[in-house]
């Protein structure tokens, strides 16, 4: 048993004074995104900042990568690599949506994209990208009084895939629990309860931006102050997409490191997204006895 500390999903987050300058709106879709991210990017350098690129996210071949491609499986409406009933679902048209992702690479993201994690994405992104996908602990990040972004920078939920798609943002957090081992559990539990408690989660999310797991914070005037996008983007947090840890259980870690790998050749361009999928439902069947032993 473990008690929710905080909750995390998925954001975009965008240089509004770019957006302005150049006369665009958040995009609502993946392809708004692209062609946004696109021309800002190739003004910016026609204006002398050849550095600037439009997108940047998490590419890595790790958990990180599965956050980012089951986001654009499910805002394509392409499932969750196995649903709840156990059943491999990911070689459908949908979930090849990753190849888009694909040609984002060396046009509006660096190549060196394939090898970024989050703090990585946020490097570029502080002057040198139009847009990021990240946590919401980048927020408290790019308005830190050091930073070169401060005041210019929104965040909005994640593109939808295309107009029957849905924004689609994967579920993160962390939880905190007591040890069976622990010399000293009372003391421990107390500093559990102190930890996940009400004062204790306002704090964090007002100077580190982590968002709380109990609602009345979402309605705090002093959170919404300093992290506006936890009261707009409310409906994200709650709606937020599971990752399929808890029907494939003590399996998780498996396919999720199968699903990386299979998403991270397709965007290094080394194998078509339909024939990757294939595999790596095959690989799943295999793992789970066609979805019935996991």
């Amino acid at each position: 048993v473990a008690m929710p500390w905080f909750i995390d999903a998925g954001l975009l987050y965008y240089r509004k004074d770019l957006l302005a300058k150049h006369g665009a709106q958040p995009p609502k879709t993946w392809r708004e995104l692209t062609e946004t991210a696109q021309k800002i990017q190739d003004a910016e350098r026609a204006a002398g900042n050849d550095k600037m690129w439009g997108f940047v996210w998490q590419g890595r071949a790790y958990e990180g990568l599965t956050c980012n491609a089951l986001e654009w499986v499910a805002s394509h409406n392409g499932g969750r690599i196995v649903d709840a009933r156990g059943q491999i679902t990911i070689d459908n048209p949908q979930a090849a949506a990753i190849a888009t992702a694909a040609g984002w690479i060396d046009t509006i993201s660096p190549e060196g994209v394939l090898n970024h994690a989050e703090e990585e994405a946020r490097g570029v992104f502080h002057g040198n990208a139009v847009f990021m996908r990240n946590w919401p602990y980048a927020w408290s990040l790019a308005q830190g009084p050091d930073s070169v972004i401060k005041d210019r920078v929104g965040v909005s939920a994640l593109p939808k895939g295309g107009a029957d798609g849905r924004h689609a943002a994967t579920l993160g957090g962390s939880q905190l629990a007591v040890s069976n081992y622990s010399k000293h559990p009372q003391l421990a539990a107390d500093l559990v309860l102190y930890l996940t408690g009400a004062q204790e989660q306002k704090r964090r999310a007002i100077q580190g931006a982590y968002n709380p797991t109990l609602i009345a914070l979402y309605q705090d005037p002093e959170v919404l102050a300093a992290a506006p996008f936890m009261g707009a983007l409310y409906d994200t947090f709650v709606n937020a997409v599971a990752r399929p840890s808890t029907v494939t259980g003590i399996q998780y870690n498996q396919v999720s490191t199968e699903f990386w790998n299979a998403v991270h050749p397709v965007l290094a361009g080394k194998i078509q997204a339909q024939a990757s999928l294939a595999q790596l439902e095959r690989s799943l069947k295999r793992l789970s006895r066609g979805g019935r032993h996991w």
